[in-house]
């Protein structure tokens, strides 16, 4: 009975960076920039220079993260030479074993002798560096999905992700996807650290990081299947850092009539300007922005509606300023 109440604390829903606004991370991310040539030939030494000298567990974890999301780079092509070999003997499992177990060599090796790798080596370096502070750190394996993720191909999982442990409550976060952001023209990586993966929502979290194990989700009493995962609007990097909750619609694709309204419904991070809140539609063959119809917001709350006054199908993308946050479709008929 003490451990089953020690979960259910423990797996409280909404845990979120917001219960540290009280913490000035400042000292922690300053220890994490002092060790900036530091490698992972000694990782004993290197947690105890990133953390020996701050008060707390989620500042020791922000130095670790902080460290990694800076120091470790997106290896894109190590990432889309796997995906070809796992798609190639997915229905050879002696070959696709073989392949796993070359390929987890590979990866271990990138990550401790180049300080390169993809999510696994991420999320597995996390861990690891948190154990080593004494801090409960999980590698939680699932679906990832971005604008460049084809949804046909989610199978087997495709990402990796950590769960940490800090005053008795699970928080989530990705330092694959804070780290920065590989051209996929180029395969070229380029440090661009994205806060909004640091202990984000779960409710946000959700939209496009689904985990093989449901209880990681960390929504107590929410189900989520993964047929509305695959559903799910496309969120970018910049929703992170501007929402805390992605409301309506729930759905990417929509079929509606002519001057149909559609709401669009988002929980803000912090005030705004509704003069900075616009779409930017696509027809097919030329683009254009504009604001919505109508839009509201109330104790950060924004509330957005919108028509569309001809038929045709229209890609839809919602900017806050110049942040690019999700991308919808709707086919407008009569």
């Amino acid at each position: 009975m003490r451990y089953l109440l020690l979960f259910i604390v423990a797996f409280q829903s909404h845990a979120q960076i917001s219960d540290f606004d009280h913490i000035n991370f400042s000292k922690a991310d300053q220890m994490a920039l002092l060790c900036k040539n530091e490698g992972l030939d000694n990782m004993p030494e290197l947690v105890y220079n990133l953390t020996s000298n701050l008060d707390t567990d989620i500042e020791r974890f922000r130095a670790i993260y902080m460290w990694v999301c800076h120091n470790i780079a997106n290896d894109y092509t190590l990432y889309l030479k796997n995906k070809r070999k796992r798609n190639k003997f997915k229905n050879d499992t002696i070959k696709l074993k073989a392949w796993n177990d070359r390929f987890k060599k590979e990866v271990f090796r990138k990550l401790l002798k180049q300080e390169k790798t993809i999510c696994t080596g991420y999320a597995y370096i996390v861990q690891e560096l948190s154990k080593l502070a004494n801090l409960d750190c999980k590698i939680i394996h699932g679906y990832g999905r971005t604008s460049m993720t084809n949804i046909d191909e989610l199978d087997p999982p495709n990402h990796s992700w950590n769960a940490i442990r800090l005053d008795e409550k699970w928080y989530l976060c990705d330092p694959t996807w804070a780290s920065g952001i590989p051209d996929p023209e180029t395969n070229i990586f380029r440090f661009e650290y994205n806060d909004g993966y640091f202990l984000s929502n779960p409710k946000l979290f959700i939209i496009n990081h689904f985990p093989q194990d449901q209880k990681w989700t960390l929504l107590e009493n929410e189900a989520h299947s993964f047929d509305e995962f695959l559903a799910a609007p496309i969120l970018y990097g910049q929703a992170y850092t501007n929402l805390t909750e992605h409301n309506t619609p729930k759905q990417m694709h929509h079929s509606l009539h002519k001057n149909e309204k559609v709401k669009f419904e988002y929980q803000l991070q912090k005030n705004i300007d509704v003069d900075s809140v616009s779409f930017l539609i696509d027809n097919g063959y030329s683009n254009k922005k504009t604001s919505p119809n109508s839009i509201s917001i109330e104790k950060q709350l924004l509330i957005l509606e919108h028509q569309f006054d001809s038929n045709g199908f229209y890609d839809v993308h919602l900017y806050i300023g110049e942040d690019l946050i999700s991308t919808y479709t709707f086919k407008v008929k009569g």
